[in-house]
């Protein structure tokens, strides 16, 4: 059984039985028949559907927002935001698709040859809670765009979005067996990625988990997608705009209640600035409105479920038992629901878990760097290579980007993703790309045709 908890009380929303092993052989089944109708699609036809999920999204945004909010504790107006950054992921491979992957003339001997792209087929999508709507949509649009059709199998505390995703695309239009959703427990993804019907794998999550299914992947030889977690680099030079740098941390930090895997977690600073860094950081911080989800003022909601705060607050009380010092929070909240107070931990150094580990939650560490080289080298000193962001305002910022070892760094903003660009990372962030073309592509047969 799946169990829906509202983190915001840890009453329980509703349950939702498993699917049997019928249930799942049914659902790949009509997936596999699916495949190749839906490929033989031309792209104009599949971008009327994602223009339909689009309109769908917009049309019950708040119902949506409300779902996510319900069931993961995402602040409303940015589940909001959510819906509609999704709408707009629908309508860019909508429209940008075809361009994307268009085959490719190359001169040679032969007297036409040329490079195409072409679905694989039933792609398996493990998706996480964190973003339950978006991190779907964004495999999703460029994959079937492409032609490919999607399983999903949801985090198993959001089924209800999970349901709301599949009655999304039954509304906007598309057919029978395009998107299918699994309600299985994790011990079952193993074998519908040996599913002979299952040509690929994408997985959104834990390093472990990416581990799990890489295996398995592997073992069958799939291609696999995996995007894992991060511990992103926040660096703090000291000719930046130091006022800029600090509302932005903020907002890296605690966006999604701390949960994001490109939030900024570690945050280096220059030594000339380390101590009014601290100082308007805190202030910041001390500001945050931490409450309801439902209400509009709301920053900071609950956890999404009641062992990842308890895993956050061991990460926090081991750092401090190792020399952080803890200026604001490092405490559960009492009362009802999952929250977590608001902390800021400073002379962090990397051998503690809040420097070391990801640390999924409202939970920021300040490491004190002695200079721009020394910030370079701490960013680097990480298992993890999601995102980076420098703040500076010498025109050194790109040069120093090139040093990072990441799949995104911004300069003077905070990371996010965006459907133009590809999105992943290196080192155990995982591998693979997401969005862009390169997400279009990740998905697709790279075929060479010679015709003499």
């Amino acid at each position: 059984m799946l169990r829906a908890i509202n983190p915001a009380t840890g009453h329980l929303l509703a349950e939702y039985p498993l699917d049997s092993n019928d249930d799942v052989a049914r659902k790949l089944t009509l997936s596999h028949e699916a495949c190749s109708p839906w490929r033989l699609s031309s792209y104009a036809e599949r971008a009327i559907l994602f223009h339909n999920v689009a309109a769908e999204l917009r049309s019950g945004a708040h119902h949506y927002a409300r779902r996510m909010t319900d069931e993961m504790g995402k602040p409303i107006r940015q589940a909001l935001a959510e819906v509609e950054k999704c709408a707009w992921a629908c309508e860019y491979f909508a429209e940008n698709a075809a361009r994307f992957l268009q085959p490719q003339r190359v001169d040679t001997e032969a007297s036409k040859s040329y490079v195409a792209f072409e679905p694989l087929g039933s792609i398996l999508a493990v998706m996480p809670w964190n973003f339950p709507f978006w991190q779907f949509f964004r495999f999703a649009a460029p994959a079937l765009m492409a032609g490919n059709v999607a399983v999903l199998k949801h985090a198993p505390n959001v089924p209800g979005c999970a349901l709301d995703i599949e009655e999304i695309f039954a509304n906007a239009g598309f057919p029978q067996g395009v998107l299918v959703n699994l309600f299985i427990n994790d011990r079952k993804v193993a074998d519908v990625i040996r599913d002979h019907h299952i040509a690929a794998v994408t997985l959104t999550g834990s390093v472990g988990a990416g581990r799990s299914v890489a295996a398995t992947a592997g073992e069958v030889i799939k291609k696999c997608v995996l995007e894992l977690g991060g511990s992103d680099p926040f660096i703090v030079l000291k000719d930046c705009d130091l006022d800029l740098a600090v509302e932005q941390a903020a907002v890296a930090r605690m966006l999604n209640n701390g949960q994001s895997c490109i939030a900024a977690k570690r945050f280096i600073v220059e030594k000339p600035v380390y101590e009014r860094f601290i100082d308007a950081f805190r202030a910041r911080l001390e500001r945050l409105v931490v409450g309801d989800p439902h209400l509009e003022e709301t920053e900071v909601g609950p956890l999404a479920r009641k062992d990842l705060r308890d895993e956050l607050h061991r990460q926090v009380k081991k750092s401090i038992k190792r020399g952080a010092q803890c200026l604001l929070g490092g405490e559960v909240l009492e009362g009802d629901g999952f929250f977590y107070a608001p902390t800021l931990l400073i002379d962090v150094d990397p051998e503690m878990l809040a420097f070391e580990q990801e640390t999924f939650g409202p939970v920021a560490a300040v490491t004190l760097a002695e200079n721009t080289a020394h910030a370079i080298e701490l960013a680097n000193r990480s298992e993890y290579g999601l995102g980076a962001s420098i703040w500076t305002r010498s025109a050194r910022g790109e040069d120093l980007a090139r040093q990072l070892n990441a799949g995104h760094v911004a300069v003077n903003d905070i990371v996010k993703s965006d459907p133009r660009l590809p999105f992943g990372g290196v080192k155990k962030s995982g591998y693979g790309r997401e969005l862009s073309a390169f997400g279009a592509m990740e998905f697709c047969n790279v075929k060479t045709y010679w015709i003499k």
